[in-house]
């Protein structure tokens, strides 16, 4: 029985992670029935984003914080919509949020294919000379027809070297966000966070990875002792993490620099023990 069934069982609302499971005390999602209590359980309706990028706020509110972001074409699990807002939770990292209800679509199944370039055009038609209509930012899905330069999708058309195969390794993936941004709660070079950076290098060479660096640190691979750490291996520091690009450099998204960018690993390691951190380095995990 798992940890949730003994404690309904025992009597005691069980503590489920709400970054993950909708568990509110009004709505529960209805995989958690006969585990939770609830006087309402929710089946979700598959959604999924039909804009180039969205954010996923903590509430229901565009001033509230945003948490993660959603990207064209993702699946977005919908469990609740309330005043043009949706509530639901992310398919590819199962991240629970809030986004704008308008934001999102149907899911028809179709194939997708993903961008791969930092930014990419869409054209009005298969000419680099065409107007440009829109930008697909790295990581949003699309689905079309592919022809012999340019790929034909409901928005126009995406040349094929924008949805070119990537670097195999996450620490060349990351560098594609080289100079992006800081951006809280952001997940692609138009602005991204340290543990969206992580999720976005590992997710494109076929790692699933969680949001959060907290999750990242407990669940990504193995742990490994400081002393033998090596190139790509993630390091943690407390509510941060990066990827080694050399074995004393760090690579990562930071708001010291308001951007993404490589660095002396001891450089890091010296501005939070300056700032009083006792334990700079949390962990080291190898993926």
């Amino acid at each position: 029985m798992t940890a949730v069934g003994q404690a309904r069982l025992a009597g005691v609302r069980p503590r489920l992670d709400p970054r993950r499971w909708v568990a509110r005390p009004d709505l529960v999602e209805v995989a958690l029935a006969g585990q939770v209590a609830a006087g309402r359980y929710v089946a979700p309706a598959a959604m999924q984003a039909v804009v180039a990028r969205t954010p996923m706020h903590k509430a229901g509110d565009p001033a509230s914080v945003a948490v993660s972001e959603l990207l064209a074409g993702e699946g977005f699990d919908v469990f609740e919509t309330v005043a043009g807002w949706a509530f639901g939770r992310s398919v590819a990292d199962r991240y629970v949020g809030w986004v704008r209800a308008d934001t999102l679509g149907m899911h028809d199944g179709a194939a997708l294919v993903t961008v791969t370039a930092r930014v990419a055009p869409v054209f009005a038609a298969a000419d680099i000379k065409a107007p440009v209509l829109a930008e697909l930012p790295f990581g949003a899905r699309v689905a079309g027809v592919a022809g012999e330069r340019f790929f034909a999708c409901d928005a126009g058309f995406i040349h094929h070297r924008h949805l070119a195969p990537l670097p195999a390794s996450p620490i060349e993936v990351a560098r594609l966000f080289t100079g992006a941004p800081y951006l809280w709660g952001g997940r692609t070079p138009l602005g991204v966070d340290c543990s969206g950076l992580v999720q976005a290098a590992l997710a494109a060479c076929g790692m699933p990875c969680p949001r959060d660096s907290d999750q990242q640190l407990a669940e990504l691979g193995a742990a490994v002792d400081f002393a033998d750490r090596a190139v790509g291996d993630l390091i943690f520091f407390p509510g941060h993490v990066g990827i080694l690009a050399t074995r004393d450099r760090l690579f990562h998204a930071n708001a010291h620099w308001m951007a993404t960018a490589e660095e002396p690993l001891a450089d890091v390691i010296d501005r939070l023990e300056a700032a009083g951190v006792a334990a700079p380095v949390s962990g080291v995990r190898r993926v």
